[in-house]
């Protein structure tokens, strides 16, 4: 499995299960810009495996939670691991897959998190925006698949 990030060896990173998609509208691809006090950031739509629900179950979960998009996953193209400190400085190791998906629909009254806004984005913009670099690279892999 591919890593990314650099893993400082001062902190413990805790192994943190994870699923994100790529569903495309028209030629571009949703997102998220997340709004934090030290900045705002772009990121695929997903996050963490809660418990024992499954990857696409976690996936479907995570768009609607940050997005108000119902999305069906359909291929797991790429899996990678990224170490970073979350927002509240915990040292995590994002560990799964990345997933196509499919939009069945749009409810923007179920999206939870206020911090997150969707955002329809290029894919070769989002590559050089994306926050992280496992999240560059798996818009780089759905790029490259036949299609």
């Amino acid at each position: 499995m591919l890593q990314f990030g650099v893993r400082n060896p001062v902190f413990d990173y805790r192994r943190r299960a994870t699923a994100f998609g790529v569903a495309e509208r028209d030629g571009l691809i949703a997102c998220v810009r997340v709004e934090r006090p030290g900045g705002a950031y772009f990121d695929l739509p997903g996050g963490g495996v809660d418990g024992e629900e499954s990857e696409v179950q976690a996936l479907v979960r995570e768009f609607v939670e940050e997005t108000g998009l119902d999305i069906a996953p359909l291929n797991r193209i790429a899996e990678a691991s990224q170490f970073f400190r979350r927002s509240t400085d915990e040292p995590v190791n994002n560990v799964g897959g990345f997933w196509t998906a499919t939009i069945l629909a749009e409810h923007p009254e179920a999206k939870l998190e206020d911090d997150h806004t969707l955002v329809w984005l290029d894919p070769t913009f989002a590559i050089s925006r994306l926050r992280h670099d496992s999240h560059a690279w798996a818009v780089a892999v759905w790029l490259r698949r036949p299609r």
